[in-house]
């Protein structure tokens, strides 16, 4: 039986705040990447980021805590996010462009 902290899931994000113009894609996905997930970053059309991640739901956690401040020059104001069950359809991480 496999421990609870090994178990793959997958989380979606939408981080809102000050988030776009401050490179929090790319330290999203340099990130992401440092905790072995898989999946995109994105920016929205509103002015927030979009996060899909596949991993060990530990290292999802991580990376969701991370989300909560981003990178230096980022202020996020709200991270909404739901866990989903994994997938497997990615093959790493990159940031996403409409």
């Amino acid at each position: 039986m496999e421990c609870e902290d090994k178990v793959k899931a997958r989380l979606h994000a939408i981080v809102s705040g000050e988030v776009q113009g401050v490179f929090f894609r790319a330290h999203t996905e340099e990130e992401a990447r440092r905790l072995g997930l898989t999946g995109w970053v994105m920016n929205t059309s509103d002015g927030g980021v979009e996060v899909e991640a596949e991993g060990e739901k530990e290292k999802l956690a991580e990376l969701l805590l991370w989300l909560h401040h981003g990178p230096p020059a980022a202020i996020v104001e709200k991270v909404e996010y739901e866990w989903k069950e994994f997938s497997g359809e990615f093959s790493g991480f990159k940031i996403r462009y409409w």
